[in-house]
């Protein structure tokens, strides 16, 4: 009998010292994503954004080996500067769609971040997302709290 169980998922808090309106455009401008997306040093060479429910995204950016990376998805929920919510694609495997939910709550101390990436094909696809994702999150943390944006 076929397991029908969906792997876990990546889940990821951080609280910022900014207003939700700094990281929402993190998120969502393109220049802003491309002072951070990508691992290590940003390396976004494209950004497209069409913020709007059922509007689309397409992303590329450099990877550590030098390889153009792709993803694609479509926008399920946007709440400017509390919630945003999108499938993810990669461009090698469009037939493998994955989920991201952002939720951002005003604090004392800035803006929390509850991140989620769920819905995953399988258990090492959620391991690779996890390990991609605290690479990228190393370099929002620094934008976000030390940086220009």
């Amino acid at each position: 009998m076929p397991n029908t169980e969906q792997p876990a998922q990546v889940s990821i808090r951080r609280t910022y010292p900014v207003a939700p309106e700094k990281v929402w455009r993190a998120w969502t401008d393109p220049q802003a994503l491309s002072q951070w997306f990508g691992p290590g040093q940003a390396s976004l060479t494209k950004a497209e954004i069409d913020l709007r429910v059922g509007g689309q995204y397409h992303l590329a950016f450099a990877g550590p080996d030098g390889g153009l990376n792709q993803m694609t998805g479509v926008y399920q929920e946007v709440q400017p500067y509390t919630r945003l919510v999108f499938t993810w694609a990669w461009h090698s495997t469009p037939e493998r769609v994955s989920r991201v939910s952002i939720e951002l709550t005003p604090v004392a101390e800035g803006t929390e971040l509850s991140f989620v990436h769920d819905r995953f094909f399988d258990e090492q696809a959620r391991i690779n997302h996890e390990r991609g994702w605290a690479l990228f999150f190393s370099s929002l943390d620094r934008l976000l709290t030390g940086g220009s944006l």
